[in-house]
């Protein structure tokens, strides 16, 4: 090889070799973009993540809210079926006279133990008359269906109760008709 020829090969190298750097800084500046969009895409697919997390804790927890609240009142619709038999039971119980000699009485004697049992086994599901008679109106437990005035009572106080309210655990189920004074 002459000289010519060697420095133009060592100039050919020199002038590669200053591009590669510049290739390099452009790979070296690709690679930084592309880790920089997958980290981005990272965070955002944590967050996503961490968001639906607290969105399945959140939708546990309702449903299980919703089905403890469903057990604990499972037997409203029997009780609220139930509670029509027991008013015409106290309807029943109100004709008797006293007279334990005729057969009317007789009846009415096997309605009392009836009644009886069936308020004891309410009483066992937490079932509760709500109590009305002479107490203060109040609209969340009473049904108000006639109006009166009874000059010896306040204002807003109930003075008949017409039909029995009742409570299912701390639920109520039927409100008290009453006839409030005026």
């Amino acid at each position: 090889m002459n000289n010519t020829e060697e420095k133009e090969i060592k100039k050919e190298h020199v002038e590669e070799n200053k591009n590669k750097p510049k290739k390099n800084k452009q790979i070296f500046n690709k690679n930084n973009k592309e880790i920089e969009e997958l980290n981005n895409k990272v965070s955002s697919l944590q967050e996503l993540l961490l968001r639906n997390q607290a969105e399945l804790q959140n939708y546990k927890k309702r449903k299980d809210e919703e089905t403890n609240r469903i057990l604990k009142y499972k037997d409203e619709e029997f009780i609220k079926e139930l509670l029509p038999i027991i008013d015409n039971f106290e309807r029943a119980i109100k004709m008797d006279d006293n007279d334990l000699t005729d057969e009317v009485s007789k009846f009415l004697e096997g309605f009392k133990i009836i009644y009886t049992n069936t308020i004891n086994i309410l009483d066992k599901f937490q079932v509760k008359a709500i109590n009305a008679d002479g107490v203060e109106f109040d609209p969340t437990y009473h049904h108000a269906v006639l109006t009166d005035h009874n000059e010896e009572k306040p204002a807003g106080v109930v003075l008949e109760v017409l039909q029995k309210g009742y409570m299912y655990k701390d639920r109520v189920i039927r409100p008290a008709m009453v006839k409030v004074n005026e």
